[in-house]
């Protein structure tokens, strides 16, 4: 039981999607019922059941409380996970001693509550409350409370997916992928693994001059459930933290996927990796439109034209109405100035979007076009350029890294720390 005293969890249920540093990690596949008392936490549960967090999760929601509850499991056997509403209608120490007495051993028992409650957060522990939440509660506030349950419980670390995407073909998504994954890595010290899902033509080996003989082709068309080990046999090494599960680039076959086509591999790699960048093509099926979704992050690569600012938009509104509790997804402008090419200005493009694009990379030819052909990232070649810096601070914004950095700055001590830097330096 990791939940602080009762006192610090009375907050209010705002139904804002999390921080960039709030990472909420999937639930496993699992049974959640719950018994609610009013319809509008009846309504949040089931909002709840349809986000892509609980995608296994399998959720029934019935009114009633903890006396349908009692009455329910009094002869039928208790799920994974029970979500308890108590409005102070009875008393609810008795009714979870009640429960207590029909209730399964391992099941986890979440209670929705009021500000009126005035019973002692230890005794509801103690009666095997696994989570308090103050109800009202908003749809992410059900959702964090059921996968919290199994990300802090079960001691695995749980990776973070971001999943880079171009609004049109050509406009350097995969070199972004694979640049702000090296930054990543090299720079945040983050252990990572870039998959490239383009499977016929994919660039990832070529950028970390990586030549595998295996790669994702040998995971998406394993008959079993690949595991752990058999992923990390697939994995070639491009750095100390840096890892990379490379596409075929072959013609040799034709790579028509399902819906759930790469779920068991995603599934697997967040079981040891702390952050996953998938480098997913510009095409527009069923597999790729799941992919999309069921990242934590997203990131949209678009030059500055009218097809691009047309694809991003439609973009970031099929992905922002499918995805209402998750942070919105970000988009950056690539090879920006390139001469003699008419362009669409950040200004504009940012006012027809209604935000502004996290990056402006400028074009450069020689820079990229080198490290392309010598399989090398950009800050490998030209660490000050403008380009390199851009690519590090995606990476802190993707990772959620990038508040808690610039909240550093911001603190009192900051002058003076600037200061004795300055005077360092000099000396």
């Amino acid at each position: 039981m990791t939940r602080p005293p009762r006192q610090d969890i009375e907050e209010s249920s705002a139904a804002a999607p999390p921080a960039a540093n709030d990472h909420i990690a999937p639930a496993p596949r699992i049974s959640v019922q719950a018994f609610c008392e009013t319809e509008e936490n009846a309504a949040a549960v089931r909002s709840a059941g349809e986000d892509r967090r609980l995608a296994k999760a399998h959720l029934t929601v019935k009114l009633g409380g903890m006396a349908a509850a009692i009455e329910t499991y009094g002869d039928a056997p208790t799920p994974n996970v029970i979500v308890l509403e108590s409005q102070g209608s009875g008393d609810i120490l008795a009714n979870l001693d009640d429960l207590a007495g029909v209730c399964d051993p391992g099941t986890r028992v979440i209670v929705i509550g009021n500000e009126n409650d005035d019973v002692p957060y230890r005794e509801l522990v103690r009666r095997g409350v696994n989570d308090y939440v103050v109800g009202p509660v908003g749809p992410l506030d059900v959702v964090r409370s059921i996968c919290s349950l199994f990300s802090a419980s079960e001691a695995v670390t749980v990776g973070r997916v971001i999943a880079v995407v171009g609004a049109k073909g050509g406009v350097g998504a995969s070199t972004v992928a694979h640049n702000v994954a090296w930054s990543i890595a090299r720079n945040l010290k983050l252990d990572s693994v870039v998959v490239d899902l383009d499977l016929a033509f994919g660039t990832a080996g070529l950028d970390y001059n990586q030549d595998p003989l295996q790669g994702i082709a040998n995971a998406v068309f394993q008959p079993d459930r690949p595991d752990s080990a058999f992923i990390d046999r697939l994995l070639a090494k491009c750095t100390d933290h840096l890892s990379l599960l490379a596409a075929p680039a072959t013609l040799d076959r034709v790579y028509d996927f399902g819906l759930n086509a790469f779920d068991a591999i995603f599934d697997t790699l967040r079981m040891t990796t702390p952050c996953i960048v998938l480098d997913v093509p510009h095409q527009w099926s069923g597999w790729t439109k799941r992919v999309l979704e069921g990242a934590d992050d997203i990131l949209i690569v678009a030059e500055p034209d009218l097809a691009n600012l047309r694809n991003t938009k439609n973009i970031l509104n099929i992905l922002k109405a499918s995805r209402p509790n998750d942070r919105v997804p970000l988009y950056c402008l690539n090879q920006v100035g390139m001469p003699k090419r008419p362009e669409i200005d950040t200004r504009s493009f940012a006012k027809t979007l209604e935000s502004q694009p996290v990056a402006a990379i400028p074009f450069d030819c020689r820079l990229f076009g080198t490290a392309a052909n010598n399989g090398q990232m950009i800050p490998e070649i030209a660490a000050s350029h403008r380009a390199s810096r851009m690519f590090h601070e995606l990476a802190q914004r993707l990772t959620g890294l990038g508040e808690t950095r610039k909240k550093a700055r911001g603190s009192l001590f900051a002058p003076i720390i600037n200061r004795l830097r300055t005077r360092s330096a000099r000396g």
